[in-house]
C-alpha cells in the first residue's frame, strides 16, 4: 500500500517526534508499504523516510521545482516527482496515495490535512485519513472539530473521517483494515442527490 505522510519540515521540533517518525517508517517498512511524501529531509518528513529506508522500503518524494536548496530534501528516495507547483504537488501526492497520515507539523501540515479532509467529505475520495497525535500534538485541533460539530459547522458524522492514534502499530491496523466509509449523507447534503 502506498501511504503519503504530512508532516513537519523543521529538525527544531522536539526529538521525541522524530524518534515517533522514525518508527513509523520502521514499521510501515516491515509491513510492505511504500512511502509517499513531500521529498523533505529534516523534521517529521526525513524521520519517516529514514525509517523506511532502514528497513529497505520504497520513498517516492514529489517536490515543487522551486525546491532548489538540496540540502532540505531527500536525494535518497527511490523515485523523485517534480512539479511546477504546490498545487500540483499535493495532487501527485493524492493520486499517487492509497491512504494518509498526518503527522504533526505547521501551517503546510495543517493545509494538506484539511484540504484532504475535504476532498473526503465532498465524495472526491474515499481513502483513510488517519492523525497520528503523537503525544498529543492534535489535541487541539480536535477539540477545534469538536467544537464545530456541537455548533453545527460540522456534521457529527464528519467524526469518523479522521480518527486520530497514538499508537503506529493500531494506525496501521487501521489502516490495512479500512472500509470506505458510506459518504452518500454527505454527497446528499452537498449535491441535494446521491451522486
Amino acid at each position: 500500500m502506498n501511504i503519503c505522510i504530512y508532516g513537519a519540515s523543521s529538525d527544531l521540533i522536539d526529538k521525541k517526534y522524530i524518534s515517533a517518525g522514525e518508527e513509523l517508517g520502521r514499521l510501515m517498512a516491515s509491513r510492505g508499504h511504500k512511502l509517499v511524501y513531500g521529498a523533505g529531509g529534516k523534521g517529521m518528513m526525513g524521520a519517516v523516510s529514514r525509517g523506511i529506508k532502514e528497513c529497505g522500503g520504497f520513498v517516492l518524494g514529489v517536490v515543487p521545482e522551486f525546491f532548489t536548496n538540496e540540502e532540505i530534501l531527500n536525494l535518497e528516495c527511490d523515485e523523485i516527482i517534480r512539479t511546477e507547483t504546490m498545487r500540483e504537488r499535493k495532487q501527485v501526492m493524492e493520486d499517487s496515495s492509497d491512504a494518509f497520515i498526518v503527522t504533526p507539523g505547521g501551517i503546510g501540515t495543517f493545509e494538506e490535512f484539511f484540504e484532504i479532509l475535504t476532498l473526503k467529505q465532498l465524495g472526491r475520495h474515499n481513502k483513510p485519513i488517519m492523525i497520528f497525535n503523537i503525544d498529543g500534538f492534535y489535541d487541539t485541533m480536535l477539540k477545534m472539530l469538536e467544537e464545530n460539530i456541537e455548533k453545527k459547522f460540522l456534521r457529527e458524522e464528519c467524526r469518523s473521517l479522521y480518527p486520530s492514534f497514538n499508537n503506529a502499530v493500531e494506525m496501521l491496523d487501521a489502516i490495512e483494515n479500512y472500509t470506505p466509509i458510506d459518504l452518500t449523507f454527505m454527497k446528499k447534503q452537498i449535491y441535494g442527490e446521491e451522486k
